[in-house]
């Protein structure tokens, strides 16, 4: 017999028994990382600093807090307003099918370096260099020894990698997940206690807010989290832009999501750590929306674009499109299996990150000033 407890238990009853059972898996992942902090701690296990300035850019928690946008942010306005700099991007290359250093090129895909880092490459092109290792201390050396211009590195992802030392460490907390409301893995989404944040970034960005954030809601946040005085606290949101065709050439023309009606539809795919304010966005226009989402970096298979293409189908619309992310625009544009007859109607959104005007500090500025110290 199978006792369907979701039949007998509400919500938040079920929710104490599951957190009942993970609060000891949850002590025992908070025992190894402060066991494998302190050994960093006390010089058992060891930092490599470089001559080469490191700038670190993670979280503290699994996903889904905004770094490649940020990453691609700190490109644009270095290479914008800095020009000294001969950027190296180095990453892990997360669900890549390689194994090993692996520098970027032209010929390469997502499947080989990982569709963020690819995506990252080919937005800057011929303007920074690109790398993915799972040794970060691997991947500076062989990047130094192909190309020895490089005089700035941005680590992606690397707050946990404590074997390289870098000279700035840049921590991104999102809005609607603060550290100081979450819990260690598995409880919760903690990587880590916040107290390392505290102690060890020099930048915290605080992502994702609403653009009419209240001096209030700042003040509160500023508060909580009780940051160092010499750790900067900065505030972004997320921009998005006009759809752009996933394949160039498409004859079917979507200029912008505003423009349709209660009578269209749009087919939402994601596959992405958190969809919910890609869906969110999605759901602000008149069109009808329903969405596909997969777990984050998902490589589509052939039923997975059978699958989408019926359920696209299904659906009622003077216009249809399937309107998807740029992380996973970049998967489908190099995948052999999405279907030829639906390049025309499939899109995505590309997203920039911007700072809000708080204490009328820049960000770019005030990064390239702890750089240089």
């Amino acid at each position: 017999m199978v006792i369907d407890f979701s039949k007998i238990l509400n919500k938040q009853q079920r929710q104490n028994i599951a957190n009942a059972f993970l609060t000891p898996f949850s002590w025992l992942y908070g025992t190894g990382v402060w066991c494998r902090n302190a050994a960093f701690n006390a010089g058992i296990l060891k930092e490599t600093s470089y001559d080469v300035p490191i700038v670190s850019v993670g979280n503290i928690t699994v996903g889904g807090t905004g770094k490649t946008p940020h990453v691609e942010y700190i490109i644009e306005g270095l290479l914008a307003n800095y020009p000294q700099y001969h950027i190296g991007v180095l990453s892990r290359g997360y669900k890549r099918l390689t194994h090993g250093f692996v520098m970027a090129r032209d010929t390469l895909t997502p499947r080989d370096i990982g569709d963020e880092p690819y995506q990252i490459y080919h937005k800057f092109l011929g303007h920074i260099a690109l790398a993915v290792c799972e040794s970060r201390r691997k991947g500076i050396e062989e990047m130094l020894k192909i190309d020895p211009a490089i005089n700035l590195f941005l680590l992606d992802d690397a707050f946990q990698h404590r074997y390289v030392k870098p000279k700035v460490n840049i921590v991104l907390c999102d809005y609607n997940r603060m550290p100081y409301n979450d819990r260690l893995l598995p409880l919760g989404t903690l990587r880590e206690p916040m107290y390392r944040m505290v102690k060890q970034a020099d930048f915290v960005v605080v992502t994702k807010c609403p653009n009419d954030i209240k001096p209030i809601d700042i003040k509160l946040i500023k508060e909580k989290l009780g940051l160092f005085p010499s750790t900067e606290l900065f505030f972004s949101n997320v921009n998005y832009g006009n759809p752009v065709p996933v394949f160039p050439r498409a004859n079917v023309k979507l200029d912008n999501l505003s423009w349709m009606s209660s009578d269209d539809f749009i087919l939402g795919l994601t596959g992405i750590a958190n969809q919910r304010p890609f869906v969110k966005y999605l759901r602000q226009f008149q069109a009808g929306v329903r969405v596909m989402h997969y777990d984050d970096h998902h490589d589509y298979t052939r039923e997975d674009f059978k699958d989408i293409t019926r359920v696209y189908s299904q659906h009622k619309g003077r216009r249809k499109f399937i309107v998807t992310t740029e992380k996973d625009a970049v998967r489908i544009l190099n995948n052999a299996y999405f279907p030829p007859e639906m390049r025309d109607y499939i899109y995505y959104i590309p997203i920039r990150v911007g700072f809000l005007n708080y204490e009328d500090r820049e960000f770019i500025p005030e990064l390239v000033r702890r750089i240089q110290a």
